[in-house]
C-alpha cells in the first residue's frame, strides 16, 4: 500500500465530504495533491465550486481518491490550515487513520442483520485445540463482500475467516464456512450500538465455485428476507 511519500505532486485527486455508513460518496470535485508533509499531514489544492474555493468546517470529514477505478485509493481527513506558497493556495490535511481501498461495487448490496462468524488463524486454541469464533452482525452484505458490526479493531489488509450462517433449509441458504476475507476500512460503530466498531470486508475467493455460491447464497438471503 502506497505511503503519502510515493503520491507524485500533480496526482489528480476527487474528492467528497464523508457520508453516513452505508451510503456512497460522491466524488464530484477535484483538486491535486502537492506534498506530504509527514505520514500525518499532506496538502491539496483547494477544490473550487461555483467559481469560488471551497469553504469547509474544521469539522468536516473528507474523502480523497486517486488511483485507476478498479483499485483506487482513498485518503481520508480534515481541513487542518490553509497554507500559502507563493501565490498559491492549498489545504493543510490531517489525516486520519483510516485508509481504505475503493472498489468498483458490481454486486447489489443486501441491508440485512445476519449473525455472523468471524476469526483469524493466528488466534490462540482453547484447550480442545479449536480457535474460537467471535460473533459479529452484518450490516449489509454483497457476492463481494460485507460491512460488519464487531467488537474487535483490525487494520487495513488484514485477513478473516468469515462463517455465513444458514438461512432456512434449502440449498442456496446452506451456511459457509472459511471464506477468507479482507478487511478494506474500519470505522467507530454509532452511539447506542451493541458493537463497538464496523469493518469493511471483501471477500478473497478460493476459486469460482466458492464464488458462485456465495453469490447463490446472497440472492437467497435476500428472497428469503424480502429485501
Amino acid at each position: 500500500m502506497a505511503t503519502l511519500q510515493d503520491i507524485k505532486n500533480g496526482t489528480k485527486f476527487l474528492a467528497a465530504f464523508d457520508v453516513k455508513l452505508g451510503e456512497e460518496p460522491k466524488f464530484d470535485m477535484i483538486c491535486s495533491f502537492y506534498k506530504a508533509i509527514d505520514e500525518s499531514a499532506f496538502c491539496v489544492s483547494i477544490p473550487i465550486r461555483d467559481g469560488r474555493s471551497l469553504q469547509v468546517s474544521e469539522d468536516q470529514k473528507l474523502l480523497f481518491k486517486y488511483g485507476s477505478d478498479s483499485n483506487a485509493m482513498i485518503l481520508a481527513g480534515y481541513v487542518d490550515d490553509v497554507v500559502k506558497e507563493g501565490i498559491r493556495r492549498y489545504w493543510k490535511i490531517r489525516r486520519v487513520t483510516e485508509q481504505r481501498q475503493f472498489f468498483k461495487r458490481i454486486d447489489e448490496r443486501v441491508k440485512v442483520a445476519l449473525p455472523i462468524q468471524y476469526m483469524q488463524n493466528t488466534w490462540p486454541v482453547n484447550y480442545d485445540g479449536i480457535i474460537e469464533k467471535e460473533e459479529g452482525l452484518s450490516l449489509d452484505i454483497s457476492s463481494g463482500g460485507l460491512a460488519l458490526y464487531l467488537n474487535r479493531t483490525f487494520t487495513i489488509s488484514e485477513v478473516v475467516n468469515i462463517t455465513l450462517p444458514n438461512i432456512g433449509t434449502e440449498k442456496d441458504g446452506a451456511g459457509m464456512e472459511g471464506i477468507v476475507a479482507k478487511v478494506c476500512w474500519n470505522r467507530e460503530a454509532p452511539k447506542g450500538s451493541p458493537y463497538r466498531n464496523i469493518c469493511g470486508l471483501q471477500f478473497a475467493f478460493a476459486d469460482g465455485l466458492e464464488k458462485m455460491k456465495v453469490r447463490s447464497y446472497v440472492s437467497y438471503v435476500k428472497k428469503a428476507y424480502r429485501v
